[in-house]
């Protein structure tokens, strides 16, 4: 058996780890990692409650390991304190098809570089090695690779195995909304007005969003759990407001709406058509993080070479989006928001990686303070209609007279977009959020 240490003092057998030293109050990171034990006794072996506690607790971190606090609990001088996490983590050691399932979960579990010193290794990814060379298998999962270096990225969620359903979720699919939006507009510019317009309006609209839906659910933008009630009433108002909105904001400053306000047909389309290359960053950015992993050395190393592909496929997107604005701009004849549009992609983008990779807390705040300022000042200028009320729409008229309707949503997307920014660099730059999202 061959194990991946790191020369120097650590690797002495006739000497423990000792834990680095913690503040008053602070917990032990190797403690709470290796289970709970005799105070200094990194080994927790098994006892009458320890494999029922080792078993609900590997994998998931949520609590600590339950050891006996028998006999055989403490480790001799010289004790193996791999053994002890291997023991805590028995179940995920087990199931593992490789070594770079370990390293995630170990990280996940607040696992660093520096902790991994306590156990006698340079970094989480040469203990993630040793942990999963230790553990007995079945003579069919001996084929599976010890080491990191020659590791391969398992299939990114989303994306298909086969030629035809790798064209269906990359091409086909994300091509569906935008294919639907033109004809859907090319209709009514040849339609007459009248009860028959309406009902095409309604019927294409449930159609575009029915073909976004679907390319949410497969490919790169599935995410491993159904977004929440919130998520998708945020997302509705904040496409409904980049279509509606401006027109109707600017009416309702007037003193309207006494007829139908004009609507942002060439953003409808641009936004509807950004479906694609949405997919393909997505992909580009899920797919060159599993490569990544398989490659790096160490959770720094991963994340110093993730953090500019998030960025490089935000920044693709964004370039991609503000082409199809503008090219739909020019097929329509009308200027679309491209401030707004932009800021809104980004929104949705960032959200959705986050979704997909398990984090559900901060998408669903980001985008329903978007809609929320959105709702809030169109609210506050018809509301200011109320008598004694007139100082409601005070600061909306002040910023609508000197930036244009544009700059509300502009402002509340690009707000929003920023802060999430903040969120998914250091979140989608750990390992763990790209082995299985969908335990998280």
């Amino acid at each position: 058996m061959t194990t991946h240490h790191a020369p120097g003092p650590l690797d002495a057998p006739s000497r423990p780890a000792q834990p680095a030293h913690t503040g008053p109050g602070e917990p032990d990171p190797v403690r709470s990692l290796a289970g709970s034990g005799a105070p200094g006794a990194l080994y927790a072996g098994p006892g009458p409650s320890g494999d029922t506690a080792a078993g609900s607790s590997a994998g998931t971190g949520d609590s600590p390991a339950q050891g006996s606090g028998g006999p055989g609990t403490a480790a001799p001088p010289g004790g193996d304190p791999v053994k002890a996490l291997m023991h805590r983590h028995r179940e995920l050691c087990a199931r593992a098809v490789d070594p770079l399932e370990i390293a995630a979960a170990l990280e996940a579990h607040g696992m660093t570089d520096r902790t991994a010193a306590h156990f006698r290794h340079r970094d989480v990814f040469s203990l993630a090695e040793e942990m999963y060379a230790r553990v007995p298998r079945h003579s069919s999962d001996r084929s599976a690779p010890p080491a990191f270096a020659h590791a391969v990225p398992e299939p990114v969620a989303g994306a298909a195995a086969s030629g035809p359903s790798r064209l269906l979720t990359l091409v086909l699919l994300p091509a569906l909304p935008g294919a639907l939006c033109a004809g859907l507009l090319a209709g009514l510019a040849q339609a007459p007005p009248g009860r028959a317009r309406t009902l095409a309006v309604v019927a294409g609209v449930l159609a575009v969003l029915s073909a976004v839906q679907l390319c949410l659910r497969h490919g790169p933008l599935r995410s491993p759990r159904p977004a929440g009630v919130a998520v998708r009433l945020a997302t509705l108002w904040l496409l409904g407001y980049a279509v509606l909105g401006d027109g109707l904001l600017d009416a309702a400053v007037r003193g309207g709406p006494d007829r139908l306000w004009p609507v942002d047909t060439a953003t409808a389309l641009g936004l509807a058509l950004a479906m694609w290359p949405a997919v393909l960053c997505a992909r580009l950015f899920t797919g060159g993080a599993r490569r990544r992993l398989a490659r790096s050395r160490g959770l720094g190393e991963f994340a110093a070479a993730t953090r500019p592909l998030l960025l490089a496929s935000l920044t693709c997107y964004l370039a991609a989006l503000a082409g199809l604005l503008a090219l739909a701009g020019a097929a329509l004849g009308a200027p679309p928001a491209l401030g707004g549009a932009g800021a809104l992609g980004a929104l949705l983008l960032l959200a959705r990686l986050l979704l997909v990779h398990g984090h559900r807390a901060t998408p669903t705040v980001a985008l329903a303070t978007a809609a929320g300022v959105e709702l809030a000042v169109l609210c506050s200028v018809l509301a200011s209609r109320l008598p004694g009320c007139g100082f409601l729409a005070v600061p909306a008229e002040t910023l609508i007279e000197v930036c244009g309707a544009e700059a509300v949503p502009t402002l509340a997307c690009a707000v929003a977009a920023f802060a999430l920014l903040g969120r998914a660099v250091p979140a989608l730059s750990r390992a763990s959020a790209h082995t299985d999202p969908g335990t998280r």
